[in-house]
């Protein structure tokens, strides 16, 4: 190995990610303290952790935004984000998950597998990234650790393997088995966790901490034929020869090794930290990176983290700071110095590298240079956006970009004066830079400025930082439900643009068939023409065009999605036709048909669960019920009740007020999108009048 290969070797890119209120931030305030990043623990109730910089994260006491910084341990590099768990900033979770080469994932000992639990499950598992668990708070009343393991297994269907098992519970919890090497750890208090005992395992612990041993020794042989060959003779296994196919299994997603602890109380993070450096992936031991020429989409190409291939790098985050807008990169393959011009392969622009920063929540430390598998801020990246490949002009390569989903709730924002008006747009432009889940448009026909965002709490978030960050005179209206429409059933139609204006004029002529899709399909186009009817160099023009119509529905404006459209004949005109013609006359047609196909307005659904106890439960499902919501099942967790349900977006303003009225104060709730679903005939006609404005 060269010397690069072995610091390679020893860094790990890893993320912290969870529901909401499970901890992340928390533990990695004991990560940096333990490590030595931090001399002294901020708390998430206190509003001074390190992470959690923002104003608005400390005021709610929540991640907003990931944050990333770096720590060492055991002579290992490890970068670390900290990322939001609610599930309006979901993105942020997103882009991070894409550049990292790990993940921990903190369960909440008490609610085991919650929602957001299992959205950032499924992310990681799009960008299969190996990880860790550590179910956390095992000191909270209702901690249960197999029933986290069991709801892993089966909400999850991932393959868990406890390396740990907990020394008591609740009030009770002070210590966990150590499973590999067989004995008992505890933590000081006194100290705040500092001094760790290795002891004997608890003579009640023993037999069951034996049989789960014996379980994990023989899931592992199948894994590891050294070990399964030392396992079915009865020899002896070394604790090195555990950790190895511990890690070799897990880098291979064969399975996930699961620990136990409590952050708040200072139990359990030093074994994370081992966990981390033992079992998840260095850059070297994941695939190399894939993809593109940035003019042939099919010529796939590979980079290796080596420092001597051409640099490439992904940007996967902007933040508009104070001194400049920084861009958060990770570096795939090559090295690059700060002052060093760079190629943007998206927007094929030189970019200069002003200064490279290697961050800790809001803090920066410059560096000269970076290489690969480092993760780093830019400053001086005018003109690179969020999923843009950097790299060198002469070696170029678009590597996957990253997908958003769509907003679901709109308000309408206005300036208090006529100096603000600038600063609003300025300021709003800054914001979507960003966040590419926030949108900004206007209504054509009222003029008003409107922003869009995945929730009450996003759009509120940002409100707030335009009000008191950018320090801009707003007006926001009430939140609006970000509708959608589309058709019912095939229909044919037709559209004819012709202008004549002496001398050459346009012409296009389409005939074409719309038919639905299913929920969450998008838009698929297809021709069935030949080139006597249509020439090949309009059918794009004709794409488009209904690609453009699509934007504003013939209801009420909004865009039409789950639709296929086959062109399926036409004319044309030597001499008159043109692009923009039929780009027109399919933009016409679409709008002819869409009127015969039967359009309805569609409404985001939100899968919804209520956490009530049991005594309210009937008021909690009865309010629902009034909210058209479709309650899916009862699950009892221990003396509460959570109620899974399919509630319409349009319902739910407001409801965590109408909850703890209902509650008392008892009942909490979490809801994310599930689909989009069509809205009922006797609302859509009432609704449909409100937003026609009669």
């Amino acid at each position: 190995m060269t010397p690069i290969d072995k610091a390679l070797a020893r860094t790990r890119n890893i993320g912290i990610m969870a529901h909401i209120d499970a901890g992340k931030t928390t533990s990695t305030e004991r990560i940096l303290f333990y490590t030595g990043r931090t001399h002294r623990m901020g708390e998430v109730h206190d509003g001074d952790t390190e992470m959690d910089w923002m104003v608005q994260e400390r005021e709610r006491g929540i991640t907003i935004t990931s944050a990333a910084t770096y720590c060492e341990w055991h002579d290992h590099h490890i970068n670390i984000i900290d990322t939001p768990g609610h599930v309006d900033f979901t993105v942020e979770v997103e882009r991070c998950l894409r550049v990292l080469d790990g993940a921990v994932a903190l369960f909440c000992g008490v609610g085991g597998v919650e929602p957001q639990s299992e959205t950032v499950w499924h992310q990681a598992d799009k960008y299969r990234v190996p990880r860790v668990a550590f179910v956390n708070k095992m000191d909270r009343i209702g901690a249960d650790f197999d029933r986290a393991l069991k709801m892993m297994k089966e909400k999850l269907h991932a393959d868990v393997l406890p390396v740990q098992l907990p020394i008591g519970c609740e009030e009770n919890f002070n210590g966990v088995v150590d499973l590999v090497t067989n004995e008992a750890v505890i933590w000081s208090e006194l100290d705040l966790g500092v001094t760790v005992s290795r002891v004997p395992i608890p003579e009640e612990l023993v037999e069951v901490a034996a049989k789960t041993r014996d379980a994990m020794l023989e899931r592992l042989a199948l894994v590891d034929d050294a070990l399964a060959e030392k396992y079915l003779s009865g020899e002896y296994i070394e604790v090195g020869e555990i950790k190895a196919a511990i890690r070799k299994a897990t880098i291979g997603h064969g399975v996930i090794p699961v620990l136990c602890g409590a952050a708040f109380r200072y139990k359990g993070i030093q074994l994370l930290l081992d966990a981390v450096v033992d079992y998840l992936p260095s850059p070297l031991d994941k695939p190399p990176i894939l993809g593109h020429l940035p003019d042939d989409s099919t010529k796939i190409v590979e980079r290796h983290p080596d420092k001597n291939e051409p640099f490439s790098a992904l940007a996967f985050k902007i933040v508009s700071d104070p001194h400049g807008k920084l861009t958060y990169f990770r570096v795939y393959s090559g090295r690059a110095e700060a002052g060093q011009t760079v190629y943007n392969a998206i927007t094929g622009k030189a970019e200069r590298l002003g200064r490279i920063l290697r961050m800790h929540a809001n803090k920066r430390e410059d560096l000269k240079q970076i290489g690969p598998g480092e993760i780093a801020a830019a400053v001086g990246l005018n003109s690179t956006s969020t999923g843009d490949t950097l790299c060198t002009k002469n070696a170029p390569v678009v590597l996957e970009a990253l997908e958003f989903p769509e907003p679901v709730i709109s308000v309408a924002i206005e300036p208090k004066t006529q100096a603000d008006q600038d600063k609003l747009t300025l300021s709003l432009a800054k914001l979507t830079e960003e966040d590419p889940t926030f949108k900004v448009s206007t209504n054509a026909e009222t003029g008003q400025t409107l922003i869009s965002g995945m929730g009450e709490l996003h759009l509120e978030i940002l409100v707030d930082r335009l009000l008191r960050e950018f320090k801009v005179g707003a007006n926001v209206g009430k939140p609006q439900v970000a509708y959608r429409e589309t058709i019912q059933r095939p229909a044919e139609g037709e559209g004819e643009f012709i202008r004549q204006t002496g001398g050459r004029g346009q012409y296009g002529h389409v005939k074409i068939l719309l038919e639905p899709l299913p929920r969450g399909a998008g838009f698929e186009f297809e021709s069935q023409v030949s080139a006597e009817m249509i020439p090949k160099e309009y059918i794009a023009p004709v794409e488009r065009g209904i690609l453009d119509a699509m934007q504003s529905g013939v209801l009420a404006g909004y865009p039409t999605v789950d639709v296929k459209a086959t062109l399926l004949g036409g004319s044309y005109h030597t001499v008159d036709s043109s692009e923009i013609a039929f780009s027109i006359a399919a933009s016409m047609g679409f709008r002819d048909t869409v009127e015969r196909a039967g359009a309805v307005l569609l409404e985001p659904v939100m899968d919804l669960e209520v956490v009530v106890p049991g005594e309210y439960m009937g008021e909690v499902i009865g309010n629902l019920n009034s909210r058209r919501g479709q309650v899916k099942g009862i699950e009892q967790r221990r003396d509460l009740q959570v109620i899974h349900s399919e509630v319409p977006l349009a319902e739910m303003f407001g409801y965590a007020t109408t909850l703890r009225s209902l509650t008392q104060g008892r009942g909490h709730h979490t809801m994310q999108l599930s689909h989009y679903g069509e809205v009922p005939p006797e609302l859509s006609d009432t609704l449909l009048r409100r937003i026609r404005g009669y």
